[in-house]
């Protein structure tokens, strides 16, 4: 009916996922052993889990409150006190001493491997070098040129023409010498051979070829037609019949033993063991998701104890009590006080500010009064830049009358 039912596989979109396979029937052995298993494996398994979930919550508190922070507090601490340092000491000391000891090293090795050989090559062996050529070239290359053009070339031309003579007459007499011991040759080394391979070898290799295939080749393919190829037959057919005899009794004693022994012995002995391991298995998966929750309602139910003792009441002393006096503190006390402290520092700073560029002003007029005005270095080449007019030095007013608020005459000021 389900089959019926069912829409075709084109009419089915994409995003469907196959039909899943019916449930098959489990067999009563199964059924039997499940609940009992479930219940046995259930109250081993639950203790363990809550154990397990137990040490699983100490083990991430351990590492969150104390391992990671104290290993946080190591790192920086070896980092302040170990990487740090070494930096420095590798940036300022000891790399600036490496860079002067390889500085140093490398000159004295130039100044004692290369540069006197370098002088040595430049200033006397190039010029003792360039010396000698020259005077090679002159005493040696020049003669000789002379020499083999002059002197050698005609002589040569002479000897050549000569030799050309007599290799002609050489070569006559050659080739007729030649001709007489290449016929004596051939009639005492070849001649000779060829007419025993040809008259005598030949003749007696066919007879001896001939007289081998009668004795030899006819016998034995008579041998082999008439009497090996029947006793080779009778034999494969002897041996067939042994290997089916031994085949037979070798199938009925080993084998149908096995085989029987395997599937009505051995196979459902394995069939019932595999179910029970199984169930076992299933039981153990089921009662460790039921001891799950078991230990979480446990662990929810102690967290919420906790922190109706312990969380709740410190929560309200931080909230009812310490953070109003915090607050008094900090508004009341705090405050003012870091206000207080930054209004004097303020004041200071603008204080030591104003001293500090009066005491600038006062040794720039002294040192002008004293030295006259800086002048300006000029560089090379350069027009000369003309002089600094002096400041007029601050002073009192000549008026002799006092300043009133119709008076037009008022204090000098600084230029």
């Amino acid at each position: 009916m389900d089959l019926e039912k069912r829409p075709p596989l084109d009419e089915r979109g994409p995003e469907q996922p196959p039909a899943a396979p019916p449930p098959q029937a489990e067999g009563c052995l199964a059924v039997a052993i499940r609940i009992p298993v479930r219940i046995v494996v259930l109250v081993l398994v639950v203790p363990v889990r809550l154990v397990w979930d137990a040490l699983a919550v100490c083990g991430r508190f351990l590492y969150l409150r104390g391992l990671r922070p104290v290993g946080r507090a190591f790192a920086w601490l070896g980092r302040t006190l170990i990487v740090t340092p070494l930096k420095w000491l590798m940036e300022r000391v000891i790399t600036p001493i490496a860079l002067g000891v390889t500085t140093v090293t490398e000159w004295l090795l130039k100044a004692v491997f290369v540069w006197p050989w370098v002088g040595l090559w430049r200033y006397v062996l190039v010029p003792v070098g360039k010396g000698l050529a020259w005077l090679g070239h002159v005493l040696l290359v020049i003669p000789a040129v002379w020499l083999y053009a002059s002197v050698l070339t005609p002589v040569g031309h002479a000897i050549a023409w000569l030799a050309r003579g007599i290799a002609a007459g050489a070569t006559a007499a050659g080739r007729g010498i030649g001709a007489a011991l290449v016929w004596l040759l051939k009639a005492v080394f070849v001649w000779p051979w060829v007419g025993l391979w040809r008259y005598v070898l030949v003749p007696v290799g066919k007879g001896l070829a001939w007289l081998g295939h009668v004795l030899l080749v006819i016998p034995a393919v008579w041998l082999y037609a008439s009497v090996l190829t029947p006793v080779g037959h009778a034999i494969a057919w002897l041996a067939r019949g042994i290997g089916v005899v031994l085949g037979t009794l070798g199938r009925w004693i080993f084998v149908v033993p096995a085989v029987a022994l395997w599937r009505w012995v051995l196979a459902p002995v394995g069939r019932g063991i595999a179910v029970v391991a199984r169930e076992i298995s299933d039981a153990l998966g089921h009662a460790w998701r039921i001891a799950g929750h078991i230990s979480l309602v446990v662990g929810r139910f102690l967290g919420r104890l906790l922190r109706w003792l312990f969380v709740d009441p410190v929560r309200w002393v931080y909230r009812a009590v310490l953070t109003p006096v915090g607050h008094v503190l900090r508004d009341g006390v705090w405050r003012p006080a870091a206000q207080a402290v930054k209004d004097a520092g303020r004041a200071t700073r603008q204080a030591l500010a104003a001293a500090r560029q009066s005491v600038r002003e006062a040794r720039a007029d002294v040192r002008r009064m004293l030295f006259g005005a800086p002048k300006e270095r000029v560089p090379v080449g350069a027009a000369a830049a003309e002089p600094v007019a002096v400041p007029v030095a601050r002073r009192e007013p000549d008026t002799p009358g006092t300043r009133t608020l119709g008076s037009s005459t008022t204090a000098l000021t600084k230029d």
